[in-house]
Order: structure tokens, then C-alpha cells, then sequence
């Protein structure tokens, strides 16, 4: 994909993504059947952008927006930093070939900390004690394409046991040195920027948490 078309389709992706908010927060809000309507036919507009520029079928993409229900946030994406001798664990994602820190969406109810901790455990066999929060990211994720807004919580974490061990989601589990970081990751999910600053973690403890 071309740098300009991956700026074209992050516009329009942002634009549908705008729009599906302002729908579902507006709709929350609405006072009559007029306002509904008016609100839910955003909402299709919105779908209607996204199924024009991919595969996805319409009445699908209608159906995730129309659950949507409340006023309009971004959903929140845990990674957790573990290190073994100076060196990060990446697991290799089974969707793209990716490599990526063990990370996923949050779930309701979880502590973020404990969200993270958890996700290690799922996708590379590892218990992990999260110590330190390295970054807040935005990730707007477009690369493979997601339908909402998110932000990233990046967290150091403290090996505490376990053996590595690939889940139905990831085919591999390593560790690697700064040097040794391989060339593809998976999408949005771990950016060459989070693992810089993860490295700069664990070589300063005293180093400050970054945020976008």
C-alpha cells in the first residue's frame, strides 16, 4: 500500500469513525423520534463509508454500529513490556504474521494493570506483574482496519514465572534484543515507537511516563 493511499484511507476511515460517534452519542441524547431517526441514519451513513471502501458487507457493519449504545468513547488497548535478560517478548500474531507485545482490548470490569497481566499470560504463557506504566498512546487503528477509536496503555512488567507457549491467537513467542527487533509488526498493535520506549523504560526506571 502506497504512503498516499494509506493517507487517503485513513481520512475516510476518520471520517466514518467521527461521524459513527457523533451518531451514537447524539442518539443517546435525543429527545423524540425525529432526533432518533435523524441520528440512525448517521450511523448508516457512516457504515455505508466503510463497506463503499472495503469488503465489508454493509448490513454487518450497520449491525456493530447500531449496538453501539451510550455516549461515544475510545475503547482501550493493553500491552505489556516483559523482559528477560535485556531482551523484549514479542509473539507473533496469527492474523498478519506480525510481531507484536502481548497485548488486546481491555475488558469491562478489569483493572488496566491486571488487563495487561492477563494478556501476556493468554498469548505467550508468561505470569508477569505490571510495575510501571511507560506510555498512553493514541491508536487510532486503520492498518488492519478497525472500526473504532482507541488508546494504548503501554505497561512494564516484572517476569514473574511461567514458560513461553503460543496461543490460538499467536504462532510464536521470543525474546528480542533492541537490535534484533524484526522487520514486520502487526499493524497498530506495536509500533516501532512503543518498543523504543519501552527499551528506554527499562534502561531508566526513573524515566517518565510518555503520553500523545
Amino acid at each position: 500500500m502506497t504512503e498516499d493511499r494509506e493517507v487517503s484511507m485513513t481520512r475516510w476511515l476518520d471520517w466514518a469513525r467521527e461521524i459513527q460517534a457523533l451518531s451514537q452519542t447524539g442518539y443517546h441524547y435525543s429527545e423524540n423520534g425525529y432526533q432518533r431517526e435523524r441520528y440512525a441514519r448517521l450511523s448508516d451513513i457512516a457504515a455505508e463509508i466503510i463497506s463503499e471502501h472495503t469488503d465489508l458487507e454493509l448490513s454487518a457493519v450497520s449491525e456493530i454500529f447500531h449496538r453501539q449504545l451510550g455516549y461515544a468513547t475510545p475503547r482501550v488497548d493493553v500491552r505489556g513490556a516483559v523482559f528477560r535478560d535485556g531482551k523484549l517478548l514479542l509473539v507473533r500474531e496469527r492474523g498478519d504474521g506480525g510481531w507484536t507485545m502481548p497485548g488486546g482490548w481491555a475488558d469491562v470490569g478489569n483493572l488496566p494493570s491486571a488487563a495487561a497481566e492477563r494478556e501476556v499470560f493468554e498469548e505467550a504463557g508468561f505470569t508477569v506483574k505490571a510495575i510501571k506504566v511507560i506510555g498512553v498512546y493514541d491508536a487510532n487503528r486503520s492498518f488492519p482496519l478497525e472500526l473504532f477509536h482507541a488508546f494504548k496503555v503501554v505497561f512494564l512488567c516484572e517476569l514473574v514465572g511461567g514458560e513461553p507457549r503460543p496461543s490460538n491467537e499467536t504462532s510464536q513467542v521470543e525474546f528480542f534484543g533492541e537490535d534484533e527487533i524484526p522487520e514486520k509488526l502487526s499493524g497498530e498493535r506495536t509500533h516501532l515507537r512503543h518498543i523504543k520506549d519501552a527499551f528506554r523504560a527499562l534502561e531508566n526506571p526513573a524515566v517518565e511516563a510518555v503520553f500523545d
